[in-house]
């Protein structure tokens, strides 16, 4: 028997502003993800990386 996955907390990406839902392997450390992807973890680096060249 499946079940819904309903009321599942969610938080919008910084990088790509689309929201992300929970996930068992964030469940330790929920409240310290940032992004929806390692792509968008990535990409936030190298925008960093970017201005503080400048």
């Amino acid at each position: 028997m499946a079940h819904k996955k309903l009321n599942l907390p969610s938080k919008t990406c910084p990088v790509c502003d689309r929201p992300f839902m929970w996930r068992k392997k964030w469940q330790r450390d929920w409240q310290h993800v940032k992004y929806c992807s390692e792509r968008c973890k990535r990409e936030a680096k190298l925008l960093q990386q970017r201005l503080s060249r400048q």
